[in-house]
């Protein structure tokens, strides 16, 4: 088979998921960029929690490991990575947020409630409560910023009344490949197009059967003089149960296959990014990755 031209074909854009299909790459290159997707694309996420109180039955340690997996909104290409040894954050590389939250009894609850939303004020801690604290003249450099967690209603910790959380938390620049918590997706995946061939015409019944052996929309029955006729319509919706093989009459009149050469990729992103952005800075790390590769190539040739 002659090589393909190489194409994107975008399928379906939603706000946070793009399904799209890569034609006429090797292997190598897809999974490249799934795990660029995954471990090298950078986000903002919370490195550093200090905590000046927090009263509530959730340890200090799994505060701040609830903390660091909530994804926060703020484009990491405004950012620096922070340098290794620096303990200050600068306007550069730090996001600051705080979280400073009392439980309190309500005075006007119906004496017989036991609703603990009737009961008490705060006692659920939601990422809504997080609050962003400029650092320096963050103010000024962000002046349209709405730096706040990507979703309002993350349950951090319950509370009871008088006790209380009082945190500071610094967001840094980071890459999945140092912590899961820094990944921009929460999925990124690619599976090779099914390539499903009728060996022989399958008519009446034996159509019929073949149609149920298959996802709903894979195969379609035509009316051809009078008969069923069965048709394959869309194998990109076949999930491979591979069903078929389980009937004595069709498994040897059907043939399953893959387009070797054609990924169809899923991205989902965690609301960080667009889904479209990750790809297009994926595709970006990966050419930053061939010209160093190009560069060093140069350099031993020149010496």
């Amino acid at each position: 088979r002659l090589p393909q031209a190489f194409r994107v074909d975008v399928i379906r854009e939603e706000e946070d998921t793009l399904e799209f299909d890569m034609v006429g790459i090797d292997a190598a290159i897809a999974n490249a960029f799934r795990r660029i997707l995954l471990a090298e694309v950078p986000t903002m996420a919370v490195e550093k929690v200090f905590v000046y109180n927090n009263t509530s039955i959730v340890q200090d340690e799994i505060l701040a490991h609830r903390l660091g997996l909530i994804p926060i909104r703020a484009d990491p290409r405004l950012f620096e990575y922070r340098n290794q040894g620096d303990q200050e954050g600068t306007e550069i590389d730090t996001l600051q947020f705080q979280l400073k939250i009392k439980c309190k009894r309500n005075p006007q609850a119906a004496k017989e409630s036991s609703d603990p939303d009737e009961l008490y004020f705060n006692h659920k801690v939601y990422s809504k409560h997080m609050t962003w604290v400029p650092l320096g003249n963050q103010t000024d450099l962000f002046p349209d910023a709405d730096f706040r967690p990507v979703h309002d209603d993350i349950l951090i910790a319950l509370l009871r009344p008088g006790q209380e959380i009082d945190v500071l938390m610094h967001c840094v620049k980071g890459i999945g490949k140092d912590h899961a918590k820094f990944s921009p997706v929460a999925t990124a995946s690619y599976r090779l197009l099914p390539d499903i061939t009728l060996l022989q015409p399958i008519e009446d019944e034996a159509a019929e059967t073949l149609q149920k052996c298959f996802s709903p929309g894979v195969i379609e029955i035509q009316n051809i003089n009078g008969k069923k006729v069965a048709r394959v319509a869309n194998a990109r919706l076949d999930t491979f149960s591979r069903e078929v093989f389980r009937h004595e009459g069709l498994k040897n009149l059907v043939r399953l296959a893959r387009v070797r050469n054609h990924y169809i990729f899923s991205v989902e992103s965690t609301g960080i990014l667009p889904p479209d952005v990750l790809v297009s800075e994926a595709i970006k790390i990966l050419m930053g990755k061939c010209q160093r590769f190009l560069n060093e190539l140069d350099s031993v040739s020149m010496e």
